[in-house]
């Protein structure tokens, strides 16, 4: 898995963006109004190479990639570009492609700057009066009619300045009106010049990607200088908050276009779906993105003071040439759920790539030999997604392949996988329907004992846990505390003969009727900071003074809020130095690799596709509505990038880069699509989805409970929000 440049791409980004900061400051996007065009800047862009990035290289062109070109719109959008630079791309490319000897000397002029070429979306024969981005300053035009693709010649006087959203050179022109000449004719052509268009789509969501996050950005400075009731606004939720959200929409349609080049290199099915999907989602997030930071502004983000309305304006106008984003989505639905066919540009090299690795297979493949083996119809029948489905005979022999304790390191007596080997086992327990939260719990609990146990305490319990034969659960959470575990109250006095007694009650003690041991945080000094008064315990829950009492939730899965009444341990039990909990909870992070709720999305989706192809609406399949095509093909949008975002954090954990709250990014962002998705899914295909009926009616019915509970254990979102703003967008801590 890779997600970094490489070294000449990050020369090439380094060069852009020093441009753009010193020739197209915000001061010179204003002085660029009101026709959208910086001439100098063009110039200079071209004497970069800028506009000759996907020209090949026989036609005088860099012939670079598809990925090198939305390295260069990112930073377009992020300094708000004055120039049809997306159009330009597209039209010199297809000059090249269709124009031959005939153009190019119009082609050495687009290359120079010297002249601009743009294109038209439609066919001309039907809509020969058309808006063409870039079309004030375009004195040629690349368009379609019939089965042939002209260049049409545009004079001066036909290029009329109109007053328009953001100041942009867009212009409507009457194509039929001015000289034409036909490039190239046939299916070979028109697959070109389509192509083209698609190319248009990702270079454009690539630059609405860049606006998005310097809106944040903005957005963010302003919140961590302004003060409003002696606070500074970035410390109000309400404000951090839903920036917190938008930046994990704008990563998230970021790497939706990476996917898109990755799906085009990869030559994968799903790849014009990808296209039409990462246009709608980054016109979609730069949106709300731009409106939620202009919010950030008050008052004040509706003056021309401020640059925020610049970007506000200009996300809009960006993809609106190429009319309604919807349409992009309604595309994704036909092009992934009714084969609709779409040519493709080629990508170029693609250094970026979401490969889990061979390894990561070789796991894949081991554990579903495991079960193919191993697991009969009846331990099947036995399967849930929470610890209800807990199977000890299943436990114990995935204990005696070493398939129990897969991120446990191996000197822990773990198997140790690297993240992504650990994310390709998950998925393919999720593939076999088989989720097992008590060996996660576990594995952590081992390891803690392994990293602060006395000798004592890893001789009696140890063995039995790497054995598989008994299982751990979680004393953390409290009924007056619930994510903010350091704000335990459950007591644990030392004795006069060094033991220990423990009182208290813990709520969520989930698996504490099917564990032998919990791990627990208990306040062993009330008189320091709360996070220093701290102890770490391993407790039998089997001992005297232990209650177990059962919490039913309507997920179809049981919890349970577990009493303490004078529960004595020997000292031997306790994990770390007296006060000292949080450092010893600090190990369990080494098990952190990032985690979300992708592999659940995607089972989730492929029982909606299941049921929508079951059901009829109006005489034939639901799956063969546009509606529900459209719905479908959102649902794996929030599943791509859900499982991008999810990798990030895994690739930067497991490569040592800087880290910036992806983790929580993950969690949250992939719990609440979770939520959103089986909410619509449920609504899509009801009322069969009321029923419990065995296959995807159940599913669905099922995913809805269980996605209810996404946003709340591990900690709820609204935490996760708060990391999220501090961590990524630099706020100030919004939690006490």
């Amino acid at each position: 898995m890779n997600f970094d440049l490489t070294d000449d791409q990050e020369m090439m980004r380094d060069m852009f963006a020093r441009f753009l900061d010193e020739h197209s400051s915000m001061a010179r996007v204003r002085a660029a109004a009101p026709t959208g065009f910086d001439s100098a800047l063009w110039q200079g862009l071209a004497e970069l190479g800028a506009l000759s990035i996907r020209v090949p290289e026989e036609a005088g062109g860099l012939g670079l990639g598809l990925f090198d070109a939305t390295i260069l719109m990112e930073e377009a959008g992020r300094t708000l570009a004055s120039g049809p630079l997306a159009e330009a791309l597209v039209a010199a490319r297809l000059l090249a492609q269709l124009g031959g000897e005939a153009t190019a000397d119009l082609l050495g002029r687009v290359l120079a700057g010297d002249a601009v070429a743009s294109f038209a979306f439609d066919d001309i024969a039907d809509t020969p009066v058309q808006w063409i981005g870039g079309g004030l300053v375009a004195e040629a035009v690349l368009a379609r009619s019939g089965d042939d693709i002209l260049l049409v010649t545009v004079p001066a006087e036909a290029r009329k300045a109109e007053d328009n959203l953001a100041s942009t050179p867009i212009a409507q022109i009457d194509l039929s009106a001015h000289p034409r000449t036909v490039l190239a004719s046939g299916a070979e052509a028109l697959a070109i010049f389509a192509a083209g268009i698609e190319e248009w789509k990702l270079l454009i969501a690539a630059g609405l990607a860049g606006i998005g996050r310097e809106a944040l950005k903005l957005a963010a400075a302003y919140a961590c200088e302004r003060k409003q009731f002696d606070q500074y606004i970035g410390q109000f939720q309400a404000i951090s908050h839903p920036l917190a959200d938008i930046l994990c929409e704008i990563d998230g349609g970021k790497f939706l276009v990476w996917k898109a080049i990755r799906d085009l290199a990869d030559g994968a099915p799903e790849a014009g779906g990808a296209i039409s999907i990462a246009a709608w989602w980054n016109a979609n997030s730069a949106a709300k993105a731009v409106a939620q930071s202009l919010h950030t502004f008050g008052g004040y983000g509706l003056t021309t003071e401020y640059d925020i309305f610049l970007y506000n304006l200009r996300a809009k106008a960006w993809p609106l040439v190429g009319g309604d984003p919807q349409r992009w989505l309604d595309e994704a639905g036909r092009r992934l759920y009714a084969d609709e066919a779409a040519a493709l540009p080629d990508a170029g090299p693609m250094p970026v790539d979401f490969d889990l690795g061979e390894a990561a297979q070789a796991i894949k493949d081991e554990i579903n030999a495991f079960f193919a083996a191993n697991v009969t119809p009846e331990m099947r029948a036995t399967f849930h997604y929470s610890w209800e489905g807990y199977n000890p005979e299943l436990n114990r022999k995935l204990a005696a392949q070493n398939l129990l304790y897969l991120g446990l390191p191996k000197d822990v007596g773990g198997r140790g996988l690297s993240a992504y080997e650990k994310t390709a086992a998950m998925d393919a327990f999720e593939e076999q329907g088989y989720n097992n939260p008590a060996a996660n719990v576990t594995q952590m609990v081992s390891l803690i004992i392994h990293r602060f146990g006395t000798e004592e305490l890893k001789q009696a319990v140890l063995p039995e846990i790497m054995r598989g034969e008994v299982i751990c659960s979680l004393g953390y959470s409290e009924p007056g505390s619930g994510s903010d575990v350091f704000a335990a109250q459950c007591r644990a006095t030392q004795e006069g003969d060094g033991s220990w007694r423990i009182d208290g009650t813990k709520m969520f003690t989930s698996g504490a009727n099917l564990s032998t041991y919990v791990l627990m945080l208990c306040r062993t000094n009330p008189d320091v900071a709360k996070h220093k008064g701290l102890t770490m315990f391993i407790v039998p829950l089997k001992a005297d003074g232990v209650t177990v009492q059962p919490v039913h939730t309507f997920q179809d899965e049981r919890t349970n809020i577990t009493f303490y009444d004078g529960v004595r341990i020997p000292d031997s039990w306790r994990l770390g130095e007296i006060d000292g909990g949080v450092r010893t909870m600090s190990a369990s992070l080494e098990l952190e690799h990032g985690g979300g709720f992708a592999k659940y999305q995607r089972k989730m989706l492929q029982a909606g596709e299941a049921l929508c192809r079951e059901l009829i609406h109006r005489g034939r399949p639901l799956i063969e509505d546009g509606g529900a095509q459209a719905r479908l093909a959102r649902t794996a949008a929030n599943l791509w990038a859900s499982e991008l975002i999810t990798y990030r954090a895994q690739w930067v954990m497991s490569e040592k880069k800087p880290n910036h709250a992806y983790g929580p990014m993950a969690k949250m962002f992939s719990s609440e699509k979770f939520l959103t998705d089986a909410r619509d899914l449920l609504d899509l295909t009801a009322p069969a989805s009321l029923s419990k009926r065995k296959g995807p009616a159940e599913e669905i019915n099922m995913f809805y409970r269980h996605a209810q509970g996404a946003t709340i254990y591990g900690g709820t979102s609204e935490v996760h929000r708060s990391m999220i703003a501090e961590k990524g967008l630099g706020l100030p801590r919004t939690r006490a």
